[in-house]
């Protein structure tokens, strides 16, 4: 029921993604990778916090073209508790680890 919760969830992200699209990728090369600032497509750029990512959330790859333009923090109220703080905070401690 979680998975289709959060299915429901961020197909309707998807349909805001465009509202929170914004170019990341030189960015995202120059800093950490963060739940609150880099967005899930270039997260997956990153097999260390793409592995990550999928060990946390293991139903996330379906939906990666829906949410690449998202931040981890944008989907997480859409999630239905699959993301919650605890959650984005283990992230980002895996997150923190990689060079």
């Amino acid at each position: 029921m979680k998975s289709l919760a959060l299915a429901a969830a961020l197909a309707l992200a998807a349909v805001s993604a465009p509202a929170f699209a914004q170019d990341h990728s030189a960015h995202a090369a120059a800093t950490k990778i963060s739940v609150e600032t880099t967005p899930v497509g270039d997260i997956i750029k990153n097999e260390a916090a793409k592995a990550a990512l999928e060990k946390a959330v293991p139903q996330i790859p379906q939906f990666y073209d829906q949410i690449a333009t998202m931040t981890l923090s944008q989907i997480a109220p859409m999630s239905q508790g699959a993301l919650d703080d605890a959650k984005l905070k283990e992230l980002q401690a895996e997150f923190d680890k990689i060079k």
